[in-house]
């Protein structure tokens, strides 16, 4: 069974100073979390005071991105070496912001997935679909292209060092959710693919997130529904109370 994991994105959002006020809060607000896994994805300032304050926690702190070269003349980007020095485990590679707003490539994204492997942090791979994709009944065509892009190649155990999160880009910051059923579909389809990729072991293995405007509201019903293994949380984790509130309703679930 995949490990149930709920992780926070917090964007372009809080200062050093209000991100060490979250974490003061929250850090008290799961002390009772045994099974969920915690992740929280600041921006770079604040990722080695975050990393710090929850070493005595059951949270683990991401990156919210790295560049694929290991140094050199790249100005403003980060390396996975850098990420690492500072506490990180995990980074998200391939978030449909960085897609579409910033252009990165299906090509792009794989460079930063296998430099994150190589380096040992655990790559949070985003996939989804624009909505007129899902209106034209491609969903599972563009989530099936992206996949192949990021994984074909990996090696089992590379795989099972990857989280897959499925974030349909007409849910993310909108206000609207896809539905139980329909993240549920595809979720079951990713399993599928990562059977027929790999091998039902490496498919039992791996946590496959949903993402796209989770809040405590539909928290406990998505949880519920086949093969959602956790949430990436955008908005609704900049708010310790909603963002505890969620990985409660997880916690609950695997009471």
């Amino acid at each position: 069974m995949p490990k149930k994991i709920v992780a926070a994105n917090w964007k372009m959002n809080k200062t050093y100073q209000e991100a060490e006020a979250f974490v003061t809060d929250f850090s008290k607000k799961i002390l009772e979390i045994k099974k969920t896994g915690v992740i929280l994805c600041p921006p770079f300032i604040a990722l080695f005071n975050i990393h710090e304050k929850l070493k005595n926690t059951v949270a683990e702190v991401g990156a919210q991105n790295m560049y694929f070269e290991e140094s050199g003349a790249f100005t403003s980007e980060i390396s996975a070496d850098m990420l690492k020095s500072v506490g990180a485990k995990y980074v998200i590679l391939g978030h449909s912001e960085r897609r579409h707003i910033f252009g990165e490539t299906d090509q792009v994204i794989r460079k930063k997935i296998d430099r994150a492997l190589e380096k040992g942090l655990k790559p949070i791979v985003c996939l989804g679909e624009l909505l007129e994709e899902r209106k034209a009944g491609k969903t599972l065509e563009v989530v099936k292209k992206q996949f192949d892009a990021a994984f074909d190649g990996l090696s089992k155990a590379e795989m099972e060092n990857c989280i897959i999160a499925y974030e349909p880009v007409w849910a993310i910051g909108t206000g609207e959710t896809a539905t139980p059923e329909q993240a549920s579909e595809v979720h079951t389809e990713i399993r599928k693919m990562l059977i027929e990729k790999f091998d039902n072991k490496t498919a039992e293995n791996v946590t496959i997130q949903y993402g796209g405007s989770v809040k405590p509201s539909n928290a406990k019903e998505l949880i519920e529904s086949k093969n959602i293994d956790g949430f990436l949380v955008g908005g609704a984790s900049l708010d310790s109370n909603h963002f505890s509130d969620i990985v409660h309703a997880v916690e609950e679930y695997l009471k």
